[in-house]
């Protein structure tokens, strides 16, 4: 992936280069958490005690308050999904120290939901067998690759995102046993946390399922990268991070769009700024909108916030 400098009307090649230590990466992106990946950091280097003798890069918790583990390798490695797949296992069973360590981090009014957990690794490639390894085994794993180069800049890309229900992997003696177990316990705790669209549409009358649909064709077409990705009470659209939330009602939809209340330069009826209220979806900045016309009337906010996901780059 080259990068071009433009310098009078030119294209000037950059040169790429990595970091001499690994924890540069990591300290870097540890500082730049909630640009990057929309996360609140928990913890550097956590110790997973004297019996599993493993530190786990960064602990964070995202925007959606689920655990979640960083991982980083300066160069190729399958030892960093390894390590990864092992400390998903890990905290699934450590429930307690993960939610001591957020308390200490956050605060204690602070509450971890255990619906999902998230897992980004990071390093400056794959191999190919790794990548065939965390499509098989269902774990909800990132996959992102990086590329540092000599004008200051980082490059971050996704090039794996498992979001569909796992499935279990027989254990073979030719796969790695760490991986093959934590597979197969992220694959049932997925399982059993898995929602769909069609539920929130269930029980509403036409006129919403049509708004919702029309919604929902609208973010998705903005990006063939936005994921959705529905909760038990909304359904959340994202790339890196959400760009916004949709709440499903009986007799309106919900909007919760990543932005700022001071973002919303003219604000129509369907307004309302609920940084200090509490809800479910993600964003400070509600719209409530029963009809395809009210909807029109915020598509330009939906587009903001995707824009600026965009541009959350380092």
């Amino acid at each position: 992936m080259p990068m071009f400098q433009i310098s009078e009307n030119r294209l000037l090649s950059v040169e790429q280069k990595n970091f001499a230590y690994e924890r540069e990466l990591q300290s870097l992106i540890e500082a730049s958490l909630e640009t990057v990946f929309n996360c609140r950091f928990v913890a550097s280097e956590f110790s997973t005690g004297p019996q599993h003798a493993g530190r786990i890069d960064s602990l964070a918790l995202s925007e959606e308050d689920n655990p979640v583990i960083i991982e980083y390798k300066k160069v190729e490695s399958s030892e960093l999904i390894n390590q990864s797949l092992f400390y998903l296992h890990w905290i699934q069973d450590h429930k307690g120290d993960f939610e001591v360590a957020v308390q200490k981090a956050l605060g204690n009014g602070v509450h971890v939901d255990w619906s999902d957990i998230r897992v980004i690794c990071i390093a400056p490639n794959y191999k190919k067998y790794d990548l065939h390894a965390v499509q098989v085994m269902g774990a909800n794993i990132e996959l992102w690759r990086y590329r540092l180069f000599a004008n200051n800049s980082l490059y971050l890309e996704e090039i794996f995102h498992n979001t569909r229900p796992g499935t279990i992997v027989p254990e073979s003696p030719e796969k790695n046993p760490i991986m093959v177990e934590a597979g197969k316990k992220a694959a049932r705790a997925r399982a059993t946390a898995t929602y769909t669209f069609d539920e929130h549409l269930k029980g509403k009358s036409k006129q919403i399922q049509d708004l919702a649909h029309s919604i929902r064709q609208f973010v998705t077409g903005l990006d063939s990268s936005i994921e959705e990705v529905p909760k038990k009470f909304y359904v959340a659209y994202k790339a890196a991070q959400n760009i916004m939330c949709m709440e499903i009602k009986s007799k309106n939809i919900k909007i919760f769009v990543k932005l700022k209340p001071a973002d919303v330069s003219e604000p129509p009826k369907s307004f309302r700024d609920v940084t200090n209220i509490g809800h479910y979806g993600t964003g400070d900045v509600e719209f409530t909108v029963s009809t395809q016309k009210e909807f029109e009337e915020i598509k330009k906010y939906i587009e903001q916030a995707y824009n600026r996901s965009e541009d959350s780059s380092i």
